[in-house]
């Protein structure tokens, strides 16, 4: 069995760490995930559903600035396609790009699947009931030391390990 590669937890937070400074830096706003899916969410109801996304109150929110423009020309949709690309890039590096599904002993494909399903689902609902993925609400919110995003970052943590034990046994 080879020896799977990975980088230095240290060195992957401090350049974390610079790539939020600079974010702020250039754009004036934090890291976030979930806005890119809200923008191509949006994208799709004014394609299919343009009288719809007219008069809805969540898409007037949103709605295309200036008119005639699409809502993907957003930092938030270039961030989660460049995310994605590095990922990428990363795991061709490493040696780590396969089509196997990584599992705990005790789990099957199904169990994996439908939890890896689910879990998005309840991602994608908290991070539009907490205005943000955890990179845009903890993170960011922490890297500013605004209260809700110290609150979200314990509740993230204390949220993994109360569930944690209960799905251990799925992993070990």
């Amino acid at each position: 069995m080879r020896e799977e590669r990975y980088m230095n937890p240290y060195l992957a937070g401090l350049l974390l760490g610079l790539l939020l400074v600079g974010t702020f830096f250039v754009t004036g706003r934090g890291l976030g995930a979930s806005g890119a899916f809200k923008r191509v969410v949006i994208a799709t109801v004014e394609t299919i559903a343009p009288t719809h996304a007219s008069q809805a109150k969540f898409y007037q929110e949103y709605s295309t600035q200036p008119p005639g423009s699409s809502p993907l020309k957003d930092f938030l949709v270039f961030e989660v396609v460049g995310v994605l690309i590095g990922a990428f890039a990363s795991g061709l590096y490493a040696g780590r790009v396969s089509w196997r599904l990584e599992k705990g002993m005790n789990a099957t494909v199904r169990a994996r699947i439908i939890g890896a399903f689910v879990g998005g689902v309840l991602w994608g609902i908290g991070s539009q009931f907490a205005r943000g993925c955890t990179s845009g609400a903890a993170l960011s919110g922490l890297a500013v030391m605004s209260i809700g995003g110290i609150l979200t970052m314990l509740c993230i943590f204390g949220g993994a390990y109360g569930f944690a034990y209960f799905f251990r046994k799925l992993w070990i």
